[in-house]
């Protein structure tokens, strides 16, 4: 009897490997085996459910996919990309507040890649993630939503601009009109040197802060319930800079310049 091909793809991390390595080029036995790390006898059971199931097929000691199989991974080799990223820990995206992120990057979440879940020490409670501050002073650029500011913000984002860094910061309106209130000097300084930018975003905000330099990414995201988190987010791939790039160009495009406060 045939297993089901939701069973054949998912309940076999052997066979999913095999169909994935297939993808780019037909494999002859040697390659797949020291691909996959199995001996022989584990592995031709799995080839030969497969090939019955017509996703693959053997031409001499090669094996390649099938139409069948190419179109199976068109569709599987991204949705496997979103369980990956949301495997790392699954805790964290199932407890925070997604609904920010457009749906057409909600999609590609894949491109995040494997992130980690930094939870801060509490006299670290009020701090910039040291890891993500370095990282920016390395960066020709950088960009970052927030809702908040540190209470040494004057001093990072000196940091930043000191090194050459070009700094895009924007705003929610609620913290626009804490910034014209009470730290408008500080603000006017940072802005005449030419290497912060600041936007205000016409709509609401519903995270704490995202943003991405040269390195990697990073997010502070609420919880399901509305309720601030301490737990951070950072990202740190190729594909993650640009998913978040892509994010904050659409902030910036819905955000409004600010030249003094």
């Amino acid at each position: 009897m045939k297993k089901s091909l939701l069973d054949l793809l998912f309940k076999s991390e052997r066979r999913k490997n095999i169909l994935l390595l297939l993808q780019d080029s037909p494999m002859d036995m040697e390659a797949l085996l020291r691909s996959i790390n199995s001996p022989r006898q584990s592995l031709l059971p799995q080839l030969r459910l497969l090939e019955t199931h017509y996703l693959i097929a053997q031409s001499d000691d090669a094996y390649e996919l099938t139409s069948v199989g190419r179109l199976l991974m068109e569709r599987m080799k991204p949705l496997l990309g979103i369980v990956d990223t949301l495997d790392c820990d699954i805790n964290y995206w199932g407890k925070h507040k997604l609904d920010f992120i457009p749906p057409h990057l909600l999609s590609r979440m894949r491109d995040l890649g494997i992130c980690k879940v930094i939870t801060p020490c509490l006299v670290n409670l009020y701090d910039i993630n040291e890891e993500f501050f370095e990282k920016c002073k390395t960066s020709k650029s950088l960009t970052i939503a927030v809702t908040f500011l540190y209470p040494n913000f004057p001093e990072i984002y000196n940091a930043w601009i000191d090194r050459g860094v070009q700094v895009t910061v924007i705003v929610s309106k609620g913290l626009f009109e804490i910034i014209r209130s009470n730290y408008a000097d500080e603000f006017r300084k940072l802005l005449s040197g030419g290497k912060l930018h600041l936007l205000v975003y016409n709509d609401v905000m519903d995270f704490v802060s995202f943003g991405h330099n040269d390195h990697c990414a990073f997010f502070r995201l609420f919880l399901n319930t509305g309720e601030y988190d301490n737990n951070q987010l950072m990202c740190c791939s190729p594909g993650a800079v640009e998913w978040a790039r892509e994010l904050c160009e659409h902030y910036r495009k819905n955000s409004t310049p600010v030249n003094d406060v």
